[in-house]
């Protein structure tokens, strides 16, 4: 039975700032010392919009106990996203491109391989201490397997993502839900199985057209990962709200309890598992964390308590 680490998607997002650190902790670097003295792995959401600045990830690693471990989302580029112009590298911006409405379309094949090269560059500080989990490639729910032509090209996409990574741990998470369909489902995971690519289980709104991920959870890997996103129906499919506001749910001790024999399941099958919280409006994903860790016991979950030695703060 592996150990389960408990986090949330993000320690930075404005409402959660707002709503869950006291007021003297006001900068950030305190801000996450004082998550890291209350939780033991976070996912860095920002390098999904930019490639970060390497000195930036050098600090996230300097302000972190040596046992933290951060999961950093990869840059939308690399997952086949569009981006907006003005967050690019400045070495990408010299390879042709097309832009549409400020973003980048159909980018080159030589301008993604840039990508990848240097969004592993910027998150080596992580990898030289030992804190970095996994790369989340959160593919688009437009990355479908609907038919035998997209499911081949796709999984083709998803071995040469493999290869750009190297021996990083890839966290693959679909969001449209014919990966796992009746149909697809044995052969998509057998497929991360055999490449050791992490499936990575979500609980997501569901419908009764059925257009999100069903909450299935597998282990392809060592490594089980899940990600919490909340059952806001009417925000999930939103157009031109906020991330916070698309996630904006509280999950009730019922609904936790729902999902703690599946994290148990999977954590029999892997050498550690990841539970992190994607709704970060206000408290809610460090709120729900703390209570999922509580219903999943010492047992599974090693306790964080909180310590100035730890914060380098009096708070």
């Amino acid at each position: 039975m592996g150990r389960v680490h408990v986090g949330t998607c993000s320690w930075a997002d404005r409402t959660m700032i707002e709503a869950w650190y006291p007021p003297q902790v006001g900068t950030p670097a305190d801000r996450l010392r004082y998550y890291a003295a209350r939780f033991d792995t976070v996912e860095a959401d920002a390098p999904f919009y930019a490639i970060p600045d390497r000195r930036v990830v050098e600090n996230w690693a300097k302000r972190t106990p040596p046992w933290f471990v951060f999961h950093v989302k990869a840059f939308g580029m690399m997952t086949q996203h569009a981006v907006d112009e003005r967050t690019l590298h400045p070495e990408l911006r010299e390879y042709p491109h097309e832009v549409e409405r400020g973003r980048v379309k159909r980018p080159s094949q030589e301008m993604v391989d840039l990508a990848f090269d240097l969004f592993c560059e910027s998150i080596e500080p992580l990898e030289a201490v030992g804190k970095l989990g996994g790369v989340l490639m959160q593919f688009p729910p437009f990355f479908t397997a609907l038919d035998d032509a997209l499911f081949e090209d796709n999984l083709a996409y998803i071995d040469y993502a493999r290869g750009r990574l190297g021996k990083r741990r890839m966290l693959v998470e679909f969001r449209h839900p014919s990966w796992v369909s009746e149909q697809r489902a044995r052969e998509t995971l057998a497929f991360l199985s055999e490449r050791d690519i992490t499936y990575v289980g979500v609980d997501a709104p569901q419908f009764p057209t059925h257009t999100t991920m069903p909450p299935l959870v597998a282990a392809t890997s060592a490594v089980g990962y899940i990600r919490l996103h909340g059952r806001n129906r009417e925000t999930y499919f939103a157009r031109n709200v906020s991330a916070a506001d698309r996630f904006d749910y509280r999950y009730t001790t019922e609904e936790l309890d729902e999902w703690a024999p599946r994290v148990r399941q999977l954590a029999s099958e892997t050498d550690v598992t990841y539970v992190m919280f994607n709704n970060c409006k206000y408290d809610y994903a460090p709120t729900n964390a703390r209570e999922m860790a509580e219903i999943l016991g010492p047992g599974l979950v090693d306790p964080v308590e909180p310590g100035e030695e730890q914060l380098g703060l009096e708070i």
